[in-house]
């Protein structure tokens, strides 16, 4: 029997870098016996999280949702123990139950929470095992356990609520005083529409079919604009609820902002002020550091053998051009770090060594730079629903919090290892001037147009243009090809794309940095950076190439046309050659073609690579 306290009761665990790109603020996490909702940030402890030093993207956040933004937080935390009661089991991210019906897995009724008929049962040495259960079952000698009811209901406004299960169940007819619910499947297939939902009270019931397809726009409410992460706010809200499945990808898409952590120049010691820089700022006078470098283990150990005069001349000469405003170009100084490598600059968060390209790509590929270390910083701006939203479109994007203005936001940082390639700018530039007129790029930027208007956007901005997509489609190519050689999954593999044409900033930019990563101190091991060398890139690149000519889904595959009303703008791509997950995607899987590294049957003339 299990140790009840007061509380927060723990649920469950999930990955840091799952708290900003799967299960961040108001995603639902899909435990063994519940679902729960991950809290706005007004409920999260600020008081466990370390504030995280990184200028440049604490400017690309404010750039996104204000200057109100004072920091960045790292996800609350705290050693473990083998104690289960002890206070590190209270902390985490705050999580409420959602759905709130759940259906009795013996009587097959749903009950509502709040309705007192199901009795929670925590385990704090097993968190896994707390579920809810129905103790007045009259089909059960226990009392069975009761699981989160299959469907929820949302909109594209990022609203989400429980699913009408009573007005549902009436469908046609007045709702009884005291409705008891109950699901049954009535057919064999386990399929949404062959679930009937009855009340015992008056027998009135209705088939879930009508929750989906045209039939919805009739039996399906109103939104009431619920945002169950910040407790049952409403909002006005003139969209009609959808019907959703529990578990389902599309209740919960990131939207984010990340950066790579370049050297900070001056030497070592600034960098270690720079990376400490949360708790050397509050260090108004000298006497204050020189007595936490004898107290604060941390500080002790990341100065150990730097003088205090000289630490504190770093920390002056840092608060003096602490208000200078980082470059708003996030990918530029990027570029500029990746082409050029490391120099001899010492950072533990950024080690790369600029090599030849593989002599087969001469006058295709510039450079390649072997990113021995990297980390990348994420931060959490919010999130959308139904559909992932674009970078300029705010308005679908959730808040994090109830005031919509939140005075900080959760930030992972994850260590890595990269290979950078960089195609020779003159050949993109010609290669540019051939493609603009193709057939292929005529129909995605004017797929690209009709579907920024259907949303509502300005159909004249967003075309990432024709280098990105050959970029892009580059990247993905190579991404299933090294998954196949260095031992990482395709989704352990990101991409990072810089792209930029001649006029549009300090300097034209076409390059891919392929990186894996872990929240962990080391980061991975050799295994993907090892691949960049020019014998091993080069028959890699090749192999890439000549997977890209022929996919096994082809000649549908070759032939498929962007398509504004699905959202698919890509051509030649799908699951079978360069379509990649989610996590490893900047752009969701659009702007895709493999035409544009080598001819298929479809298109000719196009390919730079093949």
């Amino acid at each position: 029997m299990s140790k009840p306290y007061d509380g927060p009761i723990r649920v469950g665990n999930i990955r840091p870098s799952q708290a900003i790109h799967s299960y961040g603020v108001g995603s639902l996490v899909d435990l063994p016996n519940l679902s729960v909702i991950v809290g706005g940030l007004d409920r999260w402890d600020t008081t466990r999280q370390e504030v995280v030093t990184e200028e440049r993207l604490l400017s690309a956040v404010r750039t996104r949702l204000g200057d109100q933004v004072e920091a960045l937080r790292a996800l609350p935390s705290e050693p473990e123990t083998s104690n289960p009661f002890d206070d590190w089991a209270r902390v985490g991210l705050p999580v409420t139950v959602f759905p709130r019906w759940l259906r009795c897995t013996a009587c097959n009724r749903l009950f509502p929470i709040a309705s007192g008929a199901l009795k929670l049962e925590s385990n704090a040495y097993r968190p896994d095992r707390t579920r809810y259960v129905h103790p007045n079952c009259d089909r059960a000698r226990k009392p069975p356990p009761a699981v989160p009811a299959r469907f929820v209901a949302g909109c594209a406004n990022g609203h989400l609520d429980d699913f009408p299960w009573v007005r549902f169940a009436h469908d046609g007819v007045p709702i009884c005083a005291n409705p008891i619910l109950r699901v049954n499947d009535i057919g064999s297939g386990g399929r949404a529409t062959d679930l009937l939902v009855a009340c015992l009270t008056c027998d009135a019931k209705s088939t879930l079919a009508k929750a989906f397809g045209p039939a919805a726009k009739q039996t399906m409410p109103g939104c009431r604009g619920r945002h169950p992460h910040l407790g049952q706010a409403t909002e006005p809200c003139g969209e009609q609820l959808r019907s959703l499945v529990l578990g389902a990808s599309n209740l919960w898409f990131s939207s984010s902002l990340s950066v790579l952590s370049l050297p900070v120049g001056g030497g070592s010691l600034n960098q270690l002020v720079h990376d400490h820089w949360s708790a050397l700022e509050k260090m108004t006078v000298k006497d204050v550091l020189t007595y936490a470098l004898t107290t604060d283990s941390t500080l002790q150990a990341a100065f150990a053998g730097h003088d205090p005069d000289d630490i504190w001349d770093a920390i002056e000469a840092k608060r003096g051009g602490a208000g200078d405003t980082p470059e708003a170009d996030v990918h530029g100084p990027e570029w500029s770090a990746l082409t050029t490598g490391s120099q001899g600059q010492n950072s533990p968060h950024f080690e790369a060594e600029p090599i030849e390209a593989p002599a087969d790509f001469a006058g295709r590929l510039a450079g390649v730079t072997l990113a021995h270390r990297l980390r990348v910083a994420t931060a959490l701006c919010g999130f959308t629903r139904i559909s992932t939203g674009e970078p300029d479109d705010l308005s679908k994007v959730v808040r994090l919090d109830a005031s919509g203005a939140p005075t900080w936001v959760p930030v992972v940082e994850n260590r890595g290892e990269g290979i950078f390639l960089q195609l020779d700018e003159a050949a993109v530039q010609e290669w540019e001037a051939a493609a603009y007129d193709n057939p292929l790029f005529v129909a995605m930027r004017r797929a690209h147009r009709e579907w920024r208007e259907a949303r509502g956007l300005d159909p004249h901005v967003g075309w990432p243009g024709e280098r990105f997509v050959l970029l892009h489609s580059l990247s993905h190519s190579l991404i299933n090809e090294l998954a196949i050689e260095c031992g990482y999954s395709s989704a352990s593999i990101s991409e990072r794309i810089y792209s930029r044409r001649p006029g549009e900033g300090p300097e034209p930019m076409a390059g891919i940095l392929l990186y894996t990563s872990a929240p962990d101190a080391e980061g991975t091991l050799g295994g993907l950076v090892s691949l960049g060398k020019p014998a091993e890139l080069g028959p890699l690149l090749t192999r890439a190439i000549e997977k890209a000519g022929l996919c096994s889904s082809d000649p549908l595959c070759a032939e498929h046309e962007p398509d504004p009303l699905d959202g698919s703008l890509h051509g030649a791509a799908c699951h079978a050659c360069l379509l990649v997950a989610e996590t490893s995607c900047e752009q969701g899987n659009r702007y895709l073609d493999r035409s544009t590294l080598v001819d298929t049957f479809a298109h000719t003339g196009l390919e730079f690579l093949g």
